[in-house]
Parts: structure tokens; sequence; C-alpha cells
């Protein structure tokens, strides 16, 4: 028997099943997505909890808290992602503008470099702000359309949720 071939795939063997068990024993097994999913609801309520203590401070609050208060209040309502999800019947990010019919992760990241940020500031453009943008991009965005993208958005940054999804089904790609 030839010991040169036999000797490195025990040795091979063995590191193999060595790094299977300290994977398993370091890695915790925290792959189910069960877990992740309990973990982000307990964020998510976390977060609201804090929100809620935002907005009970009130302008006397800290500077910190107050400027964090005041970009929720520039929005018109406080978001409530449970309200979109049950319309929308999936997760919407809060000023996620992918939600706006016709604007995708490209066209978001677009309006993102020119200081556009949430739905209400989307809301407060112009269709021809909203066309510098796009043109910005160059020609492959030309066949966009952003004459209700403005709108749409305020519906989002109002929590306007069945209506602007019924808008949503009327449109034909954000035209």
């Amino acid at each position: 028997m030839n010991w040169c071939i036999l000797i490195p795939a025990l040795v091979g063997l063995l590191c193999g099943i060595l790094g299977y068990l300290l994977g398993r024993l370091l890695g915790g097994g925290n792959n189910n997505i069960d877990d992740w999913k309990s973990r982000n609801a307990q964020l998510q309520a976390d977060l609201d909890a804090c929100r809620s203590k935002l907005s009970v401070k009130g302008p006397s609050a800290a500077s910190t808290s107050s400027s964090i208060a005041s970009s929720f209040a520039a929005a018109g309502v406080a978001f409530n992602a449970n309200a979109a999800k049950a319309v929308f019947g999936k997760r919407i990010k809060e000023n996620d503008l992918t939600v706006v019919e016709g604007i995708g992760p490209k066209i978001q990241e677009l309006f993102h470099n020119h200081d556009v940020m949430t739905w209400a500031s989307l809301a407060n453009c112009t269709v021809d702000k909203c066309q510098q943008v796009l043109d910005s991009g160059g020609d492959r965005f030309k066949i966009h359309n952003p004459g209700t993208w403005p709108k749409q958005a305020g519906l989002a940054a109002e929590g306007k949720w069945q209506e602007l999804l019924d808008w949503q089904d009327a449109l034909d790609g954000g035209k």
C-alpha cells in the first residue's frame, strides 16, 4: 500500500470532520429563520416604543431628540409599517422610493444622489425636477415618465396606502 496517498487522505478527512464540528460548535446554529423573524419583531417593537417616546417629548426635549422628532414630523404622518404591509401584502421600508410606481433601485439611487431621500421630499419635487434627476442618469433613464411620482410619494408620506395602491393599479408603469 502506498502511504504517500493514504496519509494525506486521512489528514484531509480528519480536518474536514474537525472543521464541521468546530463550525457547528462556534456557529451556534442561529440560522433558523423563525429566530430571526422573532428578533426582527422585537427590534421593530423597540423602535416603535422609541418613536412614541419622541413624539411625547415634544419641543422641550433635548436638541438631538427634537431634531429626530422633527424629521418624523416632516413626513406629515408617522410611518406605520403594519398598515402599509396590510395593504401591499409585503414589508414596506420607511421612505423607500421604490414604493412609487415606476421607480426602481437605480432611479432611487439617482434621487438619493440629488438629496431626495424621503417620500415627503419627493412629493415636494416638481415633475421637471424629477425629469432633471432622470436626465442626470443618462440615456437609459429617458424612457421613464415621472409625471405621477410626486403625487404618489405624497400619498406614501401621508400614509394613504389604500389610495396609493388603487391609483397604482390604474397606472401603466408610473405614467
